[in-house]
């Protein structure tokens, strides 16, 4: 069988990715990581979220993968330059497709943008959206309860309402018609996000756009699958494997066929 596409994560976050690959290239087997056990990178120094990422970058490449996506927005702000420069397969982030998405969608030049407070500290997606437009205007703010929020299953009710609704206070009448979902957490408690930004806000995720650049990175290298059998995926956490398994199959609800394409191992990676 031809080589997988790898996918790697600080936890659950980067599932949304691998849903939306999935649903795009259906021929192409996934290899992913969520790093659980040590989930959120936000507040981590650089040192370990660059640590952390190469452990998980080779722990796939011992599996032979044909290219790699770095679905944390964390990771890819403080390595994807580094993963690219030293790796000899193509990677790639979730910055960048999301910012091209923001720039499409937005009327009034005003982009709101939440992450972990690394990504928000990196300036990454501020860097990004200027790069395409430097006449945008940029509100970001970082949510640090996001993703231990969403890592424990929270992702309806009264306290994700109580707890977005604190969080995006700043953000509120600041003109800003699109918002970038600036972690690949975040989409699993959009809908709250929605309800407390507003319907008029359009909220872009950079799921969708980084599949769309993983097909065409995939057809230029020539390196798509042609096989027609449905592929397996293996998904491995490092930690919680009930709790990643419960949360996968929340993820993947409305995807029966893709799910049962699943397997899902724990994993103890090392230096």
């Amino acid at each position: 069988m031809d080589k997988a596409i790898g996918v790697i994560d600080s936890g659950v976050g980067g599932l949304t990715v691998a849903h939306e690959l999935m649903r795009q290239l259906p021929k192409e087997r996934l290899l992913y990581v969520g790093d659980t056990l040590r989930c959120p990178y936000g507040p981590r120094s650089e040192y370990e979220i660059k640590k952390y990422t190469w452990q998980m970058v080779n722990f796939l490449l011992e599996k032979k993968i044909k290219i790699l996506v770095v679905a944390c927005n964390t990771a890819t702000a403080f390595t994807l330059s580094e993963l690219q420069d030293e790796l000899d397969i193509p990677v790639i982030g979730v910055i960048n497709p999301g910012a091209r998405a923001a720039i499409n969608a937005t009327k009034n030049m005003h982009i709101g943008v939440i992450g972990t407070e690394g990504t928000i500290r990196s300036n990454a997606y501020p860097n990004a959206l200027l790069n395409i437009n430097s006449e945008i205007h940029i509100n970001a703010v970082a949510c640090p309860l996001f993703v231990p929020m969403v890592e424990k299953g929270i992702l309806h009710g009264e306290t994700t309402l109580q707890i977005v609704s604190e969080t995006l206070e700043p953000m509120k009448n600041n003109h800003i018609d699109t918002l970038i979902l600036g972690c690949t957490h975040y989409p699993l408690i959009r809908d709250t996000i929605q309800e407390v930004i507003g319907e008029h806000v359009s909220i872009i995720s950079s799921s969708e756009e980084t599949a769309r650049d993983t097909s065409a990175i995939l057809e230029y290298h020539e390196i798509m699958n042609k096989e027609d059998r449905v592929p397996y995926h293996i998904f491995f956490t490092t930690g919680d494997l009930d709790k990643f398994s419960s949360i996968t199959n929340r993820v993947f609800k409305s995807s029966e066929q893709n799910s049962d394409s699943v397997v899902i191992e724990h994993v103890t990676i090392n230096e």
